[in-house]
């Protein structure tokens, strides 16, 4: 069979249509419910998609991009995310953090954005708007392939485990450097640290209870929330820390407070599966 091109792609909202999703391929990164319980899926559900290893997920619409799992037709690419965006405000600060990481390490990409960083940088009104201004998120699970039998199943139990959500503050205050799985890329990123760290805590775990009944592998033990908003080509880590670190110093507050970076409202839930969004969750203000 051939290899399954699955990636995850760009986290632009499609509607929520009764048509079928495309192939992953096509593609461009709780409270329990009160309602009536779903009963249990069918065996067949339990199949895993196949017999391959999952590694953690890459962004798409990037240069020299590495497949996660190999393609077979009928798969598609699932991923549970929180939709982010950064207010306008802090994304000039943000801006002269990046442009000081761009030329420190060169190579760095924006995620999501198949354009250097140093060529961003020479316009502060692209970077800004660009490289800062779109949409972000943060995984509650692996991004996976699965069968196009799956798929109204797992929509229906991610919207029964987190149906109602109340709304809540997210803080970005911590800049952290990540790399995946199998060391190929390398990330910066903005960590929550404080608020907003146990609401989706809770929520990464619902995740994990669906995706336990279909056989599909759960998320990191223990799951360090963030958005990511730059990358790099292999294991950049120790020429990464050193400019994040120094950062660091710069916004701690009495020695040991880390100063926010910026925050932002839980919005909800999305899970896209090939190039189709469903909307997961609603809220709740009580």
């Amino acid at each position: 069979m051939e290899a399954l091109i699955a990636s995850y792609g760009d986290t632009s909202s499609d509607s929520d249509s009764e048509s079928s999703p495309a192939p992953a391929s096509e593609q461009k990164t709780s409270q329990e419910s009160t309602a009536v319980l779903l009963p249990p899926p069918p065996l067949s559900l339990l199949d895993a998609p196949n017999s391959l290893g999952f590694l953690d997920y890459l962004p798409s619409a990037q240069p020299s991009r590495v497949r996660n799992f190999p393609h077979i037709d009928g798969n598609y690419a699932l991923h549970v995310y929180i939709p982010v965006y950064i207010p306008a405000a802090p994304r000039k600060e943000m801006a002269l953090f990046i442009r000081r990481l761009s030329s420190v390490v060169p190579g760095l990409h924006a995620v999501d954005v198949d354009v250097p960083l140093d060529v961003l940088c020479k316009d502060e009104q692209k970077l800004e708007q660009v490289g800062l201004g779109r949409e972000f998120h943060i995984s509650l699970g692996r991004t996976v392939p699965i069968r196009v039998h799956q798929i109204d199943s797992l929509v229906a139990m991610l919207r029964q485990k987190l149906q109602t959500q109340r709304r809540y503050w997210i803080d970005f205050s911590k800049w952290e450097v990540f790399v995946n799985d199998d060391h190929t890329r390398t990330f910066v990123s903005v960590e929550v640290i404080t608020a907003g760290l146990a609401e989706i805590t809770k929520q990464i775990q619902a995740v994990n209870e669906v995706y336990k009944l279909h056989n599909l592998p759960e998320f990191y033990k223990d799951p360090r929330p963030h958005i990511s908003v730059a990358w790099a080509l292999g294991d950049t880590r120790e020429s990464l820390k050193k400019v994040v670190e120094d950062e660091r110093r710069k916004s701690t507050v009495g020695g040991s407070l880390q100063k926010c970076i910026f925050t932002s409202r839980f919005s909800g839930i999305d899970c896209k599966i090939g190039n189709k969004t469903y909307k997961i969750c609603k809220f709740s203000d009580e």
